[in-house]
């Protein structure tokens, strides 16, 4: 059962029937997902990946995570902190949910998860993209995990990738938020050579013309940005408006060079090197189901917020199985989230100490597929099993 939150002060409204009814056996046994995702203005096409990810995860699995009755409460951050923090409050006080999932921006989840990680009835948040490195390190929460990656590790390894191409001299730029800082700061911890300019800019921002005149006076030899949703497609249109794709290359982070990315940009994305943890060319076969049914099911190709949204499903299904679909047994069912028991369309993934994820990352570079379309190739696993820097400063047991 799905339903919709409209905001934080609107009201509830059905948006399916439950998929299958509980039998007698189970009918005491429910779990209650709280889904907060951005789903107003031009980031919105991010929410709506989280949502049909997700919904594609509880589907493979029948319409009952760990096979009992599932109601999955949706509600609308807005792109606002505070609507986020009001709807997180809202569904453990009233609606009981038990787990609260699908937070685009950091700044959003750092809202959302105090109320969450304060409540009585002791709900976990499970992030499905956001990873905020104020929880990987001395702040790290048994009830806190991320299913998605640290939001400095696609950008760590295109830090590595510009140290192996020998590029020298590079221009960063990103938004000023917790997840913008933390890109540039895990892009930094691996390239060796000079940063000669790096810049923050409003979240949100959609005309970087004056940015683009100081980048190109610079005369770097790449740059890096981290951009996502309609950033990335304004920023990546004028970069190649102004002549620049051809002069200085561009590299980016799989979410400023993804299907939420490719269809609005076009040619002017083609040959642009990122980095990911997962590509929609990934070859397993966790992966080749998802992105085939995803497919069927809405008629594009998944991005990689749809492929965290739909690992986070499959987790929560296989911890729920573990429990025997007892999810009042708190400390059974955390053990079982932690142990991952699940089959990753990313290839391997484990929790580490602080619950964040241990993965691998990968080189992808755009190209058309057989169809013609826009894709995210692979040319190479840049990390194998990298987990975070922040990991020794969580004192949580291994």
């Amino acid at each position: 059962m799905f339903k919709t939150l409209l905001g934080a002060v609107g009201t509830a409204i059905i948006m399916g029937a439950a998929i299958v009814a509980p039998s007698q056996a189970d009918a005491q046994n429910r779990i209650k997902i709280g889904l907060i995702t951005t789903l107003s203005g031009p980031n919105a096409v991010l929410g709506r990946e989280i949502v049909d990810g997700f919904a594609l995860g509880v589907r493979h699995s029948d319409g009952r995570l760990g096979g009992i009755e599932t109601e999955v409460v949706q509600g609308d951050d807005q792109f606002r902190p505070d609507t986020g923090r009001e709807l997180a409050q809202r569904m453990v006080e009233r609606d009981r949910v038990d787990i609260v999932t699908g937070v685009v921006f950091s700044n959003i989840l750092l809202a959302v998860a105090d109320p969450v990680l304060r409540a009585r009835s002791n709900p976990f948040v499970i992030s499905a993209n956001a990873g905020p490195s104020e929880f990987a390190g001395a702040d790290c929460n048994p009830n806190f995990f991320v299913a998605s990656w640290p939001n400095d590790g696609t950008h760590e390894a295109a830090g590595q990738h510009a140290q192996n191409a020998g590029i020298r001299r590079v221009y960063l730029m990103a938004p000023n938020y917790p997840a913008g800082r933390d890109a540039l700061a895990g892009f930094k911890r691996f390239f060796r050579g000079e940063v000669v300019g790096e810049v923050y800019t409003q979240l949100g921002q959609t005309d970087y013309a004056a940015e683009l005149a100081a980048l190109r006076a610079a005369r770097p030899d790449a740059t890096y940005i981290f951009y996502p949703g309609g950033m990335g497609v304004a920023y990546i249109r004028q970069y190649s408006q102004l002549g620049l794709i051809q002069q200085i290359p561009l590299i980016a982070p799989s979410f400023s060079a993804d299907q939420t990315i490719l269809p609005g940009v076009g040619e002017a994305a083609l040959g642009v090197f990122a980095s990911t943890f997962w590509s929609e060319s990934l070859d397993n076969p966790a992966n080749r189901r998802f992105v085939t049914d995803f497919e069927a099911a809405y008629n594009r190709i998944p991005s990689p917020y749809a492929a965290q949204a739909y690992d986070t499903a499959r987790l929560i299904d296989s911890a729920v199985r573990a429990v025997n679909g007892n999810v009042a047994n708190r400390d059974g069912l955390r053990a079982a989230i932690r142990a991952a028991n699940f089959q990753s369309v990313r290839g391997p993934f484990r929790f580490n100490r602080n619950q964040f994820p241990i993965q691998n990352y990968y080189l992808t570079q755009i190209e058309r597929d057989a169809r013609g379309r826009l894709v995210m190739a692979m040319r190479g696993t840049i990390f194998e099993n990298r987990g975070d820097a922040y990991v020794e400063q969580c004192r949580m047991p291994g």
